[in-house]
């Protein structure tokens, strides 16, 4: 009896768990914002966007490095032949000119400072920081298309999942339609072609609710994919929404706005800098290049004394020293020139993309008032079709009208709800496509 009631009481006690974890699962929804915050966490192609900022940054500290003094040590060993040694025999003895010294050490300690390089140095380093910067803006940009595309797949599995539920609502009017027709046929108050009708509607509908509830498996397919989760991930959104209209707003407002925060414009103002110092870097080839450099040696023997001794003795030397290119058959001004070019393209593609952008917020600015006036139709056109269907059921009911009329009138009822939701993902995808044009997103 002991052993009975302790296997029930494990038993519950899983089951109780087993609920319990199924019962959060199922209530852990996510939010848009939830969405977003997942999807930027995850995204390889947005960590490939950091990856080239940190690049970039490197790539800046190692350019103005080539600004500062370098210094630079050197060891080395070195084992001689035996030679004879060169002696000048005198009154007063011999004297070891050139000694036999077979172990040779050397140190040297040097130092290099570029005085003056034509500009390169300084306009390396400048495009080099234009460069980081543009890889920021670069970065910002694949964040905002990111966040629109999960956005628009968040709110495609809301739109799959609410026109299932839609249908799913319409399956079980139509099966009441069809009870009530069968009891109106068994006792002779209805004809055997107005039963098949509703039969006929009723199997349409199954068909579409084969069709709604495969949606909503791919479009969470498609959602798990843009979060960077695996796909056969129980995702589940929260459905419980309140539609943020937005206030009037002016067209004019948002094209300035895009002006100033489209991370693609800012990018590019990087980009016409960089090539307006790639000018300077090339044109530096018009210039001298001066180096001051600085060196002190520590060796045994050292070379500078005479005559050698086999001891450590330390010396030093400072030069400065001057390259100009007197004939290179115009290279600089080729050079020169590619650079003036290259700046026009930068321009160019500066005003490309600003009127793209112009066009791209004039049709989302038109899309979104367009989707805005949609909402509010269907909104209304819902309230008319329930309420169409609700008087039609009534007099249906009470004999005052024909099958096809109901019929009509769920199929109406059907469509409205059908066409609000879509009219709800228009404008809230029509709203995040606004807002990212102008870079609010």
């Amino acid at each position: 009896m002991k052993k009975i009631l302790l296997r029930i009481f494990v038993l519950s006690t899983v089951l109780m768990f087993y609920y319990q974890s199924a019962f959060a699962q199922q209530t852990a929804q996510l939010t848009v914002d939830d969405a977003i915050k997942l999807g930027l966490e995850n995204s390889h192609q947005l960590n490939s966007a950091k990856m080239n900022v940190k690049y970039r940054e490197a790539n800046y500290g190692e350019v103005r490095t080539q600004m500062l003094p370098t210094l630079q040590f050197y060891a080395g060993y070195t084992r001689l032949s035996e030679v004879t040694p060169y002696t000048i025999s005198g009154p007063f003895g011999s004297i070891d000119i050139a000694p036999n010294i077979t172990n040779n050490y050397t140190m040297k300690l040097s130092l290099a400072q570029p005085l003056f390089t034509g500009y390169r140095l300084s306009s390396s380093s400048e495009i080099a920081e234009n460069s980081f910067y543009a890889s920021q803006e670069y970065f910002t940009q694949e964040q905002q298309h990111l966040i629109l595309k999960i956005k628009t797949a968040y709110w495609n599995v809301f739109k799959a999942k609410k026109i299932n539920k839609v249908i799913d609502e319409n399956i079980l009017q139509t099966q009441a339609h069809l009870n009530d027709v069968k009891s109106m046929f068994d006792r002779g108050m209805a004809t055997n072609n107005e039963l098949l009708k509703v039969e006929v509607q009723l199997a349409e509908a199954m068909l579409k609710q084969m069709d709604a509830q495969n949606s909503v498996k791919l479009a969470k397919l498609a959602l798990n994919n843009t979060l960077g989760l695996p796909l056969t991930n129980p995702v589940e959104i929260n459905e419980d929404i309140d539609i943020n209209l937005i206030p009037e707003i002016d067209l004019n407002e948002q094209l300035e706005k895009a002006y100033q925060k489209r991370p693609e414009l800012k990018a590019m103002d990087y980009n016409i800098k960089s090539s307006e110092k790639a000018i300077d870097l090339a044109n530096s080839g018009w210039f001298p290049q001066i180096y001051l450099n600085g060196n002190y040696y520590y060796s045994n023997p050292n070379q500078r004394f005479f005559p050698q001794q086999e001891k450590f003795k330390g010396s030093w030397d400072v030069n400065v020293s001057l390259s100009y290119d007197l004939w290179n058959w115009n290279r600089t001004g080729y050079k020169s020139t590619q650079a003036e070019v290259q700046l026009e393209q930068s321009k160019d593609n500066y005003n490309i993309i600003k009127d793209a952008i112009t066009l791209e917020v004039n049709q989302n600015y038109l899309n979104m008032l367009q989707a805005k006036e949609k909402l509010s139709v269907s909104e209304f056109s819902v309230k008319q079709a329930e309420e169409n269907y609700r008087v039609t059921k009534e007099l249906f009911n009470q004999g005052l009208t024909i099958n096809s009329e109901l019929l009509d009138a769920e199929v109406a009822l059907l469509q409205a709800k059908t066409n609000y939701v879509q009219t709800i993902v228009d404008y809230e995808l029509a709203k995040a496509s606004l807002e990212k044009s102008v870079g609010d997103i």
